[in-house]
């Protein structure tokens, strides 16, 4: 059984995605039924549906437009992570309206794409201590350099639970593992963070990696975090960059051989299912 708590769906006729006209190679439609038809054969049995950085005046419409997916029979669909902006006025009152709709299980607000002083605000910071004792989760979708970031966010909003998205970015290209190392070690020191093993295929080479390329990546996240912190996702579409979602399975079933059944079970779905009340 896997739990995919990583999926974006992209329709570009039912919402504007500014940013994927730099990015051509996902400058498309990628829709459910494609992902849920390859999905069913890797053994996915249930998704949440990440948000794709929607213009911002069509969040709640992105919102709504996955909900409606989800209510179809037999969606693998089973919840949301949508999308925010903490570092504006109106978060306040769009956090008590998601609080209000099961189908939201957290938020996420990409931070590589901003400037590195976006989460230092003070309005940013104190809307996301809003979000503590709420059952939601928050996301951080952040490159290395940001660790020390990442760890003064996390220590600044105790009762709050992240999830650090893909392993932290790690740049597997270029091989640079030890500065990476580093800040991965240092934000596993936070009990409130839990890592995402998720996409990190797009981050390699994708004409030479192979699964013993990813697996240091994994193993480190693994041992710094714990089997109980560690949840895994797909990052489709993202992962066809570095060979799709079929390839992302079998490599993470080949980097995870030696480990037993009890811990690949917590990686694969148990954690999720926990944290997300899945």
């Amino acid at each position: 059984m896997l739990i995919d708590t990583h999926l974006h769906i992209i329709d570009r006729s039912a919402l504007p995605y500014p940013w994927l006209s730099g990015v051509p190679a996902l400058d498309q439609d990628f829709l459910y039924e494609t992902y849920a038809a390859e999905a069913r054969r890797c053994g996915i049995t249930t998704a949440l549906h990440m948000e794709v950085d929607v213009d911002p005046a069509a969040m709640q419409a992105e919102t709504d437009h996955i909900a409606g997916i989800a209510q179809k029979p037999g969606s693998l669909i089973a919840g949301a992570i949508v999308s925010c902006r903490p570092e504006d006025e109106g978060f306040a009152a769009y956090l008590e309206r998601q609080k209000t709709n099961p189908f939201v299980k957290g938020f996420r607000r990409v931070l590589h794409v901003v400037a590195d002083d976006v989460s230092e605000g003070a309005l940013f910071r104190e809307n996301i201590r809003r979000i503590g004792g709420s059952g939601l989760t928050f996301d951080l979708c952040t490159l290395p350099h940001q660790a020390g970031r990442v760890a003064a966010l996390v220590d600044l909003a105790p009762d709050v639970q992240f999830v650090l998205d893909h392993c932290g970015v790690p740049d597997i290209r270029s091989d640079a593992f030890q500065p990476w190392k580093a800040g991965i070690s240092e934000i596993a020191r936070r009990p409130n963070v839990i890592c995402k093993i998720s996409g990190v295929v797009a981050y390699a080479d994708a004409e030479t990696w192979t699964a013993q390329t990813l697996r240091p990546y994994i193993e480190h996240v693994i041992a710094s975090f714990g089997w109980d912190r560690v949840v895994w996702g797909s990052d489709w579409p993202v992962c066809t960059l570095g060979g799709g979602l079929s390839t992302w399975v079998a490599a993470t079933h080949a980097a995870l051989s030696g480990s037993s059944e009890a811990e690949r079970s917590k990686l694969l779905f148990a954690n999720a299912r926990r944290l997300w009340s899945l």
